[in-house]
């Protein structure tokens, strides 16, 4: 008399229709109490056996049966839509993009299952020629995350994307700065523009785009202390950014900068255009009162940097920071002073200065932009 196999054991039978034999074992139950059954089926009794064999083991491991037919299409698509929680819509659909553009073109067809390194290690290198390294990490990174939310969700035992390194890409645009004649020269064509205020305070504090772009008047001060001792010159609070949560690109970004002259000049004339009743509000924004994204600071920028004689699809806001760190260096301060300002990490004086001390009013940059540039009083 056969005997009967014990409870989670599985079960084989021969399918008539089918003519295979098929093995079955509960994997689980859902929520609502239904039983969650998986089978493999083998043209032998041997063959079935084997593969419940397998099943059974992963069922003791714990491991959920992937099913067969889930692509990295579905995996990165599922990512997309349930695991970019909190995200701005500017990073996910920059995510979204990349993923349909690249991902899911070269790998979204393969069973997720039967994704080997050797793949991701072919699909890499193929876009390294192409893309930039920086462009290739986050790829990897995107696919890296997909595969890790399905083996949390038991859809794949392994996760072969942590495997691979990433390979060396194209080198991207890079970054430069204004030598002092063009750093004046476009202070001078901005003196008309809209956007005067917020490229001399990017271009003379070296405050990130997206730290100005979050900066409200409560957090400008432009009459300082005088009397006060030591005296307190007139300064701009970084403690915010537009990234997610608010918050500066680490902490050791968080910092309160001394204004140069020419600043306070720009700024109380931009205070003015823009009216009364500014407490809590943007420093700069839209005609509308509303943040500036990358793109409306971009636009602004191009027509001021062609005004100054230089080519406007050679420059962009960020190298306003760029050109602060040279025209410093190019002036003599150490580049400990430099980092300092800058909020960098890295330096022995950031390290310790940004940890028990965030609210220091840093004068080096003031005072040596005062010097390069010159004092210039006027409120235009």
């Amino acid at each position: 008399m056969t005997k009967r196999r014990g409870r989670g054991e599985g079960g084989l039978h021969w399918d008539e229709a089918r003519q295979r034999w098929i093995a079955s074992v509960t994997a689980g139950y859902t929520p609502a109490g239904k039983r969650i059954v998986r089978k493999g089926s083998g043209k032998t009794k041997t063959e079935a056996r084997a593969k419940l064999r397998e099943k059974i083991r992963e069922y003791e491991d714990g491991l959920a049966i992937a099913t067969n037919s889930l692509t990295v299409a579905d995996a990165v698509t599922d990512w997309l839509t349930y695991g970019l929680t909190g995200t701005v819509d500017n990073t996910r659909d920059n995510y979204a993009v990349l993923a349909r553009t690249h991902i899911i073109s070269g790998l979204g067809a393969r069973k997720l299952r039967d994704l080997s390194a050797t793949d991701v290690d072919r699909w890499l290198a193929d876009k390294a020629r192409s893309l930039s390294t920086r462009t290739l990490r986050l790829l990897h990174s995107i696919l890296n995350r997909a595969i890790i939310r399905a083996m949390a969700r038991d859809k794949v035992k392994r996760n072969v994307v942590a495997l691979c390194h990433v390979p060396q890409g194209q080198q991207g645009r890079p970054s430069k700065s204004l030598t002092l004649d063009q750093a004046k020269a476009l202070l001078a064509a901005a003196a008309d523009s809209p956007m005067h205020a917020y490229i001399v305070v990017s271009l003379l504090t070296g405050a990130r785009t997206e730290e100005l772009r979050a900066l409200t008047w409560d957090r400008v001060d432009l009459d300082g202390k005088p009397d006060a001792q030591p005296p307190i010159p007139p300064s701009i609070e970084v403690w915010h950014s537009v990234r997610v949560g608010g918050d500066t690109k680490t902490r050791k970004s968080r910092r309160t900068l001394a204004l140069p002259v020419r600043c306070v000049a720009a700024l109380r004339h931009h205070r003015e255009r823009q009216g009364a009743g500014l407490d809590g509000r943007l420093v700069f924004a839209s005609a509308a009162g509303t943040e500036l994204d990358r793109h409306n600071v971009l636009r602004a920028f191009r027509p001021v940097v062609k005004q100054a004689g230089l080519h406007p699809d050679q420059w962009t806001p960020r190298e306003l920071r760029h050109s602060f760190v040279s025209l410093l260096s190019d002036s003599g301060m150490r580049v400990e002073d430099i980092a300092d300002l800058c909020g960098h990490s890295g330096t022995t004086v950031t390290e310790t200065v940004y940890r028990h001390q965030l609210r220091p009013v840093l004068l080096q940059g003031a005072v040596a932009m005062d010097e390069i540039f010159g004092v210039d009083h006027r409120e235009g």
